[in-house]
């Protein structure tokens, strides 16, 4: 009979197997009231599963880390029960939990429309409100089968003949109204709670391809209480203030057009902010010992065969035909190019560490659908570098990374910096043996370097596990952004050696690292991150020099003199508009420093000062308000603007 283990330690023995919802209530009726699920040695399931052997178990509650997921998946189920009792004829399909909310997609032939969220909404309400008991079913495939077919199913039935004849099909019924689905669920709808929200609609495919008939995928939300889906709905607000779509444009940063989907035209001011950060980035690691190097864009195919890349990644690649029989492809990363130079001369276990970074242009072909402005893209550039080193060595160019990391973070403006050490994924390279040490090394490194992490099972590289570096922003957002991999698969796929101190030949460590990530999204990131208000230092416009009126225009371009003299960016305004109408313009441009010159300040050799977001002026002599801004404008680097 069971004994269970719950997470205090604390052990119940039981003389019969057991459902979750009686342990629960076996501890008291406040948890058996608050219960949703339990955890049964780390899976969730139902409340109504029985517990027949010992077991370690956690009940679910509203504020356990597994519920929202859990309320989420239920909280599209009664989406869907909504839709149909409000429009019948409409076919369900599919509807899962996803980061920060759920979807579910629908067959009908009305379009649905943000005017139709109040209504479902409100059925959804209703729904909870009835308490519809929850309870899984198990079906033979030919009974799920001809219950989808006689109800006009045909999505449900088309995938669930797709199923093996002897596979038996979870069903869960809630009141009425039932689908095929594998749980786990909640004991009720009521459990659900209504802090809830529908936030868009928009395409999809039956099955993910664009030839099946074309759904309508509905996306929503839901938290544990209503504080927490307030705050989110807030959050999405500030998110839409700070896209960096329509800041990237209202700045004159980029723009992207249809004949090049996933890839960016980068606008003067916009490729001057890029250069500030890979000239910021280059001198960081200039200082750190690495060796900028610059690789191929084209590769041919056996290179890639060679490094396990055209077997766990060719999909994503973008492939080139010579015409001479000869299959390349255009390098979706940069490793196995560093890996040739490595092997260029032989080298000795004096020369390790050697550290090579790369601005590497990468191409990767990304479905359409997935693609996001400048945050996924199809060509982008990464602040790559690897690191060849020996097992000894690793620690110590673990910490010199994350130390160097989290100083750049810091400089621009990222304090909150999480780290997940994500482990062996299903498809890889090397044998269990090579993965054990891999993992055990990069945990041993990482606790040495002083750097607490959380584990991300299943997520690491197809050669080696890493470390992800998520940064989070001024709204509450997360962001992976950095990495570090340890690598022993790659240097043994494509051959690199070095001598050793013993004379004889041994495999180098490949570190992979970056720190942006890719330049793009880094920018993206930033952009929203600080709303287009850039610190002066980082701002690609610093100020922006406005005549008040024409007579004044000679005087304007000996400030725009001084202030490049001075290392500043400044720009000219002499157009025939009032000062408010250009105060404005450049307002929206998020220029940080407006300095407006009259007749008077002429005469007077001054400058009226004006910071963005500021109502007030300040009146300064032109050398004070130049030394001011030098000042203001030094890099957290170097102290230069």
């Amino acid at each position: 009979m069971p004994t269970i283990t719950l997470p205090d330690g604390a052990q119940r023995p039981f003389d019969r197997p057991v459902s979750g919802a009686e342990l629960a209530a076996s501890i008291g009726p406040g948890l058996a009231k608050a219960a949703l699920a339990i955890r049964l040695d780390g899976e969730v399931k139902d409340l109504s599963h029985v517990i027949d052997h010992d077991a370690k178990v956690e009940i679910v509650t509203r504020t356990h880390p597994a519920a929202l997921e859990l309320l989420r998946h239920d909280c599209a189920h009664v989406l869907a029960e909504a839709v149909q009792e409000l429009y019948p004829g409409t076919q369900i399909t599919f509807g899962p939990a996803i980061d920060n909310g759920f979807y579910y997609d629908f067959f009908r032939n009305a379009p649905f429309t943000p005017e139709d969220f109040a209504a479902i909404e409100a059925k959804m309400k209703e729904i909870v409100d009835r308490d519809e008991k929850i309870t899984r079913e198990i079906w033979s495939r030919d009974q799920a089968a001809d219950w989808f077919k006689e109800h006009g199913e045909r999505f449900k039935a088309e995938w669930v003949n797709a199923i093996p004849a002897d596979e038996e099909i979870s069903i869960y019924r809630q009141g009425q109204w039932l689908d095929m689905c594998t749980g786990p669920h909640l004991p009720s709808t009521g459990r659900l709670g209504k802090a809830f929200k529908l936030l868009k609609v928009s395409g999809a495919y039956w099955r993910g391809d664009p030839k099946n008939p074309q759904l309508q995928r509905i996306y929503g939300t839901c938290f544990a209480d209503e504080k927490q889906l307030k705050d989110y709905l807030h959050q999405l607000e500030e998110a839409e203030k700070r896209d960096h779509r329509r800041l990237g444009r209202e700045m004159g940063l980029f723009h992207q057009q249809e004949e090049a989907v996933g890839a960016i035209f980068w606008h003067p001011k916009g490729w001057r902010f890029y250069r500030k950060l890979e000239n910021y980035i280059r001198k960081r690691l200039d200082k750190a010992g690495y060796q900028e190097v610059k690789t191929p864009q084209i590769l041919d195919r056996s290179l890639w065969e060679r490094s396990g890349h055209w077997e766990k990644f060719h999909e994503h690649m973008f492939i080139v035909n010579d015409g001479e029989d000869k299959v390349l492809a255009v390098k979706p990363m940069n490793c196995p190019g560093h890996v040739q130079i490595f092997k260029q001369g032989l080298k000795s276990y004096r020369d390790l560490p050697l550290r090579f970074a790369e601005f590497g242009a990468c191409h990767r072909n990304e479905p359409s659908g997935a693609l996001h402005g400048i945050m996924r893209v199809r060509a982008f550039t990464q602040d790559d570098a690897h690191i060849f080193c020996t097992d000894d060595q690793i620690g110590s160019e673990t910490k010199a990374f994350c130390d160097l990391l989290m100083s750049v973070y810091r400089d621009f403006g990222f304090t909150d910096v999480k780290v997940k050490l994500s482990d062996r994924p299903p498809v890889r390279a090397g044998s269990d043996e090579v993965w054990d040490r891999a993992e055990a090394t990069l945990k041993e490194a990482t606790a040495a370097a002083g750097v607490e992490f959380s584990t991300n099972p299943g997520e690491g590289a197809f050669y080696g596990p890493k470390l992800e570096f998520v940064l989070r922003d001024t709204i509450g957002r997360d962001w992976q952004c950095g990495t570090f991999q340890v690598d022993y698969v790659l240097p043994e796929r494509l051959d690199a050696s070095y001598v050793g101190e013993d004379g004889a030949k041994h495999r180098p460590v490949m570190l992979h690292r970056a720190i942006f990530g890719s330049m793009e999204r880094f920018i993206g990131i930033l952009i929203e991150h600080y709303a287009g208000k850039f610190p002066l230092w980082l701002s690609p416009l610093q100020v922006a020099v406005c005549t008040i009126v024409s007579e004044a225009d000679d005087y304007a371009r000996k400030v725009q003199a001084e202030l490049e003299k001075a290392g500043l960016i400044a720009e000219l305004d002499l157009r025939n508009e009032k000062i408010g109408f250009k105060v404005r313009e450049h307002s929206l441009a998020k220029v940080p420093v407006v300095l407006a010159v009259g007749k008077r300040d002429q005469e007077g050799g001054t400058v009226a000062l004006r910071y963005l977001g500021e109502e007030s002026q300040k009146v300064l002599p032109l050398a004070e308000a130049v030394a001011t801004l030098v000042q203001q404008a030094r890099s957290p680097l170097d102290g230069s603007a």
